[in-house]
């Protein structure tokens, strides 16, 4: 899942948005103006990391990295993270650490979701990251990643329907979430969650070689639904527990959705974050992109050729939750994670709960995922 390159771009740094700020619904009440702070994700695709400081009840964008690691090429066959994957992911890493000391980080988290939960070497390979590069990741679980995706995309959120769905596509796994909307001035509340164990890279590789040829897309749409129904708890199709719904959408999919829908010409951050699609421009682009074979996708400026193989599941995936729950319309962010996590921070919110920050202040218990300048983690 690609953020600020959640279209092609996904290497490098990424664009900060056209004044530098992120708006929300409740300002970060716990933000320390003179502290910088710092969220790093390491995801089953990605490496991203986003540093900001508090500024007038929200927060400026300082900097910003994406680089596609492939953190989880080839799990799904092995059950563990390759050599040449980790090995790639540790460099992008080390370019994060060295962004983090430059700015003067002095309060970060760093997160690693699927491909680290689900390998049998995760755990080990968190170690060595902390032993090269000075930075302690949390292996984070389906449930908080799904609660700080959520606080990210908040700002977006149409407070003139009772209800939204926010899902949030990734290279392992995919979150969905139903949020309340009918208590005004507040931090929605979730009503129900889903995690469903399969992304952009896990059900790519389940079709190795296979992606453009005939039926495979059909058949991938039939395995994403197969596992949509195993998730135990999720709404009936079409219902929202809150009542009227609109859909919110943050991955790289739906961002090179809304891109295309724009008709860019390259593709720009600014322009794609917070766009309404209704819901026949959002099939009539899915059926545009399924006609093309994987060199037109490679050429189009909002695929490119990172994206030309990764797009067609990341497709059979919201399709088959967009038509679950067809909302009539749907809103794309070029958000989510990271600014969800830099949120948490300011707010003093983060899973480590009250109880536990009382004991940190009190104590010397060492404060897992947290940035020194220099390049150690505490």
């Amino acid at each position: 899942m690609a953020q600020g390159s959640r279209g092609a771009q996904h290497d490098g740094r990424e664009g900060s948005p056209p004044d530098g700020r992120e708006g929300r619904d409740v300002p970060p009440q716990g933000a320390r103006p003179g502290h910088i702070y710092a969220a790093l994700d390491l995801g089953t695709n990605n490496c991203r990391l986003l540093i900001a400081k508090p500024d007038q009840g929200s927060f400026r964008v300082l900097d910003s990295f994406s680089r596609t690691v492939r953190l989880g090429e080839g799990l799904s066959q092995t059950g563990e993270l390759s050599e040449a994957a980790m090995s790639r992911a540790i460099e992008a890493i080390r370019i994060c650490a060295s962004k983090m000391r430059k700015r003067g980080v002095t309060s970060a988290r760093a997160i690693a979701t699927q491909a680290c939960r689900t390998a049998t070497n995760g755990p080990a390979f968190i170690k060595r990251v902390a032993q090269e590069t000075g930075l302690h990741f949390d292996i984070i679980p389906p449930a908080e990643e799904a609660r700080l995706a959520a606080r990210g995309v908040t700002p977006l959120l149409d407070r003139n329907d009772k209800g939204a769905l926010v899902f949030d596509i990734g290279g392992g796994s995919t979150e969905l979430i139903w949020l309340d909307l009918r208590e005004q001035g507040r931090v929605p509340r979730i009503l129900r969650w889903g995690s469903m164990p399969l992304g952009v890279v896990s059900l790519a590789e389940m079709f190795l070689g296979k992606l453009d040829d005939p039926g495979t897309y059909e058949a991938m749409t039939a395995e994403v639904k197969r596992r949509l129904g195993e998730i135990v708890g999720l709404p009936p199709a079409g219902v929202h527990p809150a009542g009227t719904f609109h859909m919110l959408g943050t991955s790289g999919t739906v961002t090179t959705i809304a891109g295309i829908h724009l008709c860019l010409d390259r593709y720009e951050r600014s322009k794609v974050d917070g766009t309404w699609m209704k819901r026949d421009d959002i099939l009539r682009v899915i059926a545009d992109l399924k006609r093309m074979n994987r060199e037109a996708r490679a050429a189009h400026p909002c695929v490119g050729p990172e994206r030309a193989e990764l797009v067609i599941p990341g497709l059979a995936i919201f399709e088959s939750i967009f038509s679950v729950w067809m909302p009539p319309r749907l809103r794309v962010a070029d958000r989510g994670l990271r600014e969800g996590m830099l949120l948490a921070l300011m707010e003093g919110a983060d899973d480590r709960g009250p109880k536990r920050r009382r004991k940190r202040r009190g104590g010397r218990r060492r404060k897992r995922g947290r940035f020194k300048p220099g390049g150690a983690s505490t």
